[in-house]
């Protein structure tokens, strides 16, 4: 069975940091890409950032690129989101997503609030 689990949410200040987490089981995690997504209250999901299997690709969302940096660790079945010079804009619930034996497949999400 497929499962996500993100972790690292929280309250932070405008201008501050945080690192996401997605730890993934059930399936190939090292044969997979990895996205992140976010949904901030009374708007649609937005996809942020991706990753290739192997991390030699990766690519950003326009609202995020330069701040934002997605990594993984395929030893540790692990996916990243690391967060600088966080905006009021980037308040949502954050979600990884795999798409995988047929389907895509959703972590439960973590909750970043941006807030002075």
């Amino acid at each position: 069975q497929v499962q996500l689990v993100e972790s690292g949410g929280g309250l932070v200040q405008p201008g501050g940091s945080l690192r996401l987490s997605c730890v993934a089981s059930g399936f190939p995690f090292s044969s997979s890409p990895m996205s992140w997504y976010r949904q901030a209250p009374g708007k649609d999901r937005e996809w942020v950032a991706i990753i290739t299997d192997n991390s030699v690709y990766s690519n950003y969302g326009d609202s995020v690129k330069g701040r934002f940096t997605i990594s993984r660790d395929n030893a540790k079945n692990t996916g990243y989101l690391e967060m600088r010079s966080l905006k009021v804009d980037d308040t949502a619930i954050y979600y990884c997503m795999v798409d995988i034996l047929g389907g895509e497949h959703w972590g439960q999400g973590t909750r970043v609030t941006v807030s002075s």
